[in-house]
């Protein structure tokens, strides 16, 4: 009688690992993307100085010069026949410009220095999909935004003479929400075609900027020509400035639910093509 004991294989049931070519992680990895979008935010947050509160800071100058130096205290603003304080008018838009700067800045960072420095792969060798990978890199530069939104809201909100109270704070979340998710898609379009920091600086310097401040942030549209109304129409910007200012003085150049379908048309868009070039590894995979 043979009283030795039976070696039974492992079947793939009892094995910690999965068969060849069968994917371990079946639907979402939510450790690897919540770790991705931890080490973004971390990565900025460590320069918190630079990256936070330097742009919050250099964003109130412009306030404290438009209602100070300028006189700006007593002005008001028509909007759509309303008329609106010069300083509550312009606190809104300096806020969400300040949020857009912040959040190109960090979404079209991350794939580019891992160019540069050559540490590309610690994007792509991870388990994450792509999906995930580029969920990460909008949602940390979302982050950033709003924490620059946050600091420049509270300096705002203690200088005297500005109002910077909700009257909509449904607009003011949606608008945010869309209006910086748009940008890090830009952001993160911008970092796949750069090769070098040159190129990141083009985008800022000559699309970013110039696109920020003529989209009706210091002034309001209805004082221009025709011509350059249609022109400021046809800048996605200014359906985000115009609908985060409406969030808080209860009054837009554009009609919110123009400027909803706008932005959320330009997300999908974005979104999809960034999507498709991480895909197939455009300026990424050699």
């Amino acid at each position: 009688m043979n009283d030795q004991p039976k070696i039974v294989a492992a079947t793939p049931l009892d094995s910690p690992f999965a068969e060849p070519g069968v994917p371990q992680i079946r639907n979402v990895n939510w450790a690897g993307t919540w770790a991705l979008y931890r080490k973004e935010v971390r990565r900025f947050m460590k320069v918190q100085l630079q990256t936070v509160w330097a742009p919050a800071i250099t964003t109130l100058m412009f306030l404290i010069i438009f209602i100070v130096a300028l006189g700006g205290s007593g002005r008001t603003v028509l909007l759509r026949g309303e008329a609106v304080h010069f300083a509550d008018f312009i606190a809104p838009g300096l806020i969400v410009m300040g949020m857009i700067n912040a959040c190109f800045a960090n979404a079209s960072f991350a794939l580019m220095v891992g160019k540069v420095q050559g540490t590309l792969v610690d994007y792509l060798m991870p388990p994450i999909s792509v999906g995930e990978l580029l969920f990460a890199l909008v949602s940390s530069s979302m982050t950033r935004a709003i924490m620059v939104g946050f600091a420049l809201w509270g300096a705002m909100a203690l200088w005297p003479g500005v109002h910077v109270t909700p009257a909509h704070l449904w607009a003011v979340v949606w608008f945010g929400l869309l209006g910086t998710s748009f940008i890090a898609f830009l952001g993160v379009l911008t970092s796949i075609w750069a090769e070098k920091f040159d190129h990141g600086a083009a985008i800022t310097n000559f699309v970013i900027g110039p696109l920020a401040l003529l989209s009706g942030t210091f002034y309001s549209i209805d004082r221009l020509p025709p011509l350059f109304q249609g022109i400021s129409h046809a800048n996605p910007f200014f359906y985000i400035i115009s609908g985060f200012r409406y969030g808080f003085v209860a009054a837009a150049d554009a009609n919110v639910v123009v400027g909803s379908s706008v932005l959320l048309g330009l997300n999908l868009l974005l979104g999809g093509l960034c999507y498709t070039l991480l895909k197939r590894g455009w300026k990424i995979k050699a």
